[in-house]
This record gives structure tokens, sequence and C-alpha cells, in this order.
């Protein structure tokens, strides 16, 4: 009895096998060859011979079996000239970016939607789906998109009463005129602190020497004491400034106004017809501090609460302030004696 040998099924897929296994073995000899050759670039004069041949009529094929490069660079090639007009290398973004797109979208959306966000907390927040970064390249990819760290402004407190007053003052008054508003004596009271004006300074120094004595700015304890004003001033300039000794109480209030309104106004030469304006400090609006308005025939301005920020004074309270600790009072008396001076 003869033996049967395998069925002919079996061989085929034996040698399919065996022919897969031998490529497989081939392109890792091959490309670990010519894996240097591969990721060097072809020479200008090169991409100049195949766009030759190509105009002379050569296809893709026979251009790559006479430089003896493969087809696709061929194709590359030409596909770069036909676009660009140029076989030279454009310009390059550089290297990859680390972040996705996908992530640097989230990214900006999280600091549109929270403006007060940190870095760190966007940093823990990409490092959860996989990308390590930089707290430097989450802020770069912000800038591009026009978002930049910046202080936050302090501004009052607004519930929606202040801001439907401050929005109903803002539509009575936005039809008024510039003379209207050059008829205004604008007040408001001020504390000034011997040693507490808190605008920055710069210094040039070296490293390691912020805190030698010529690179900082001494302080003191409560500001080393302060005096609080009262004062008014118009388009046409400043009136009085007073000193205020004390707690500020309605009586008081009624005895600066009683001694210096009228006056100021006349020296500003608002005329009789002036508009007053204050906040709404209770003893502001004390039943007798509005009954001496009546009584002197003066039209006080309706104030909107929570709006020390509609106030110019308050631009001119820091330029006093600045302008005063340049002269570098040593004692109260000299800070309102500077005061006055530079008022």
């Amino acid at each position: 009895m003869t033996q049967k040998g395998p069925p002919v099924c079996n061989l085929i897929s034996v040698q399919i096998q065996l022919l897969r296994d031998g490529l497989r073995c081939w392109l890792r000899e091959y490309w670990g060859a010519n894996s240097i050759m591969k990721s060097k670039e072809h020479t200008r004069q090169v991409r100049n011979m195949v766009l030759e041949k190509f105009k002379a009529g050569l296809g893709y094929k026979k251009i790559s079996q006479a430089l003896n490069i493969s087809r696709s660079t061929v194709q590359s090639i030409i596909r770069k000239w036909k676009e660009y007009g140029t076989t030279v290398n454009l310009p390059r973004q550089g290297r990859p970016p680390k972040l996705t797109g996908r992530t640097r979208r989230s990214l900006i959306r999280e600091a549109a939607k929270r403006p007060m966000v940190t870095l760190d907390e966007m940093q823990r927040a990409t490092a959860q789906v996989g990308e390590t970064v930089h707290r430097t390249t989450i802020s770069r990819a912000l800038h591009k998109c026009g978002l930049y760290g910046r202080v936050a402004r302090r501004k009052p407190l607004l519930k929606e009463n202040h801001k439907k007053s401050r929005l109903q003052f803002a539509r009575s008054h936005v039809e008024d005129t510039a003379n209207m508003w050059k008829k205004v004596l604008w007040s408001d009271e001020t504390k000034i602190e011997l040693f507490g004006h808190n605008a920055k300074r710069y210094a040039w120094r070296r490293n390691n020497t912020a805190h030698h004595s010529e690179n900082t700015i001494p302080t003191v304890k409560y500001g080393g004491g302060s005096i609080m004003l009262w004062g008014y001033f118009s388009s046409a300039g400043t009136g009085k400034l007073v000193k205020v000794d004390g707690k500020m109480d309605g009586a008081k209030y009624r005895a600066i106004l009683e001694e210096n309104l009228l006056e100021s106004a006349k020296d500003l030469r608002l005329g009789r017809r002036f508009t007053f304006q204050q906040d709404n400090d209770p003893k502001h609006k004390a039943r007798a501090t509005m009954e001496w308005f009546k009584k002197k025939n003066i039209h006080v301005l309706e104030w909107p609460s929570q709006s020390p920020d509609l106030n110019p004074i308050e631009n001119l309270w820091q330029d006093l302030k600045t302008a005063v600790h340049k002269r570098s009072p040593s004692n109260l008396t000299e800070l309102e004696l500077f005061c006055k001076e530079e008022w």
C-alpha cells in the first residue's frame, strides 16, 4: 500500500506563509540598511534633474528608474513644482505641536468659559488626557487666539438692582450736553497714608540683590498714620480741599458743606444753577442733609448705588497720591501740606 502525501491545499498554505515570512524579513533588513538614506533629503540638483526629465516627456516610472529614486518622491517633487513653481524647500512649521488640535480647542473653551482658571489647573487637565506639556506651551496656545493673562481689575460688587439703577442713570443722561457736565461739582472723600502708597516702583538691580536696602521700598505698619480729606472739583478746576478731623458724621458733613461748597462753586464760576454730585453714603442722604440742600436751592445729582467707578474724582485722588508721595513726606503735617499744595 502506498502512503498518501499531504493535501495540495496544505502545501499551498505553507508556501504562502513562508513567502510572507521571507518578505517581512527582507523588508526589515532593507529599511534597516536604508533608514539613514530614507530620511535624507535629495539635493536641489537631483530635484532639478527630476523636473528636466519630466519636461522632456518622461513618465514617473522612467524618471524613478533613471535616477534610482522612488516613484512617490518623483510625484512629490513634480507636485510641488506644479503648485508653487519651484523645487526649493518651502518654509516649514518646525517641530510638530505637542498639543493636539482637540486639546488646544478644549483649553481655549475652558479659558473663555472660566477666565480665572490657572495654568496649573489647565496643565493638570491636559495630563489627564495623556498630553503632558509645560505651562508655557499652554500659554502660547492661548496667546495665538488672543487670550492673555492680565491682572483682574477690582470693581464694586453689583447686584441686579445696582445694575438696573446704573443702566437707568446712563439712559437718563445719554442726551446730556457737554455744557451740562461742565456745571457738575464732583465731590468725595479719601484717606491718604503717610507711607501707604502702593504704586509699583522699578529698580535696576543685579541678581540676588532684591532685598538690598537700595532696591526696596520701606513700609510702616498701618501706613505710618493717615489723614482724611474731602474735596471738590469740576471741569474748571479744583475746589476746596478739607482735612477731616475725627470721624465724619452727618453734622460734620453739613458743616463742611456750609463752609466750603458755595465758596468752591463761586471760585470755579459755576453760577447758581450748578449740580452737586455726592455718593449715597447714609450721612449724605440723611434727612437733615437733604433739607439743607433744599434750603440752599442746590440741585443734587441722583447717583446710582455702588458706583464709585463712575465718579471722575477717583482719578484725581490717584494723581494726588502719586504726586504727594513723590515728595516723600516725613510726617502727617508735611503730608497735609503737600496734599494741599499738589491739589
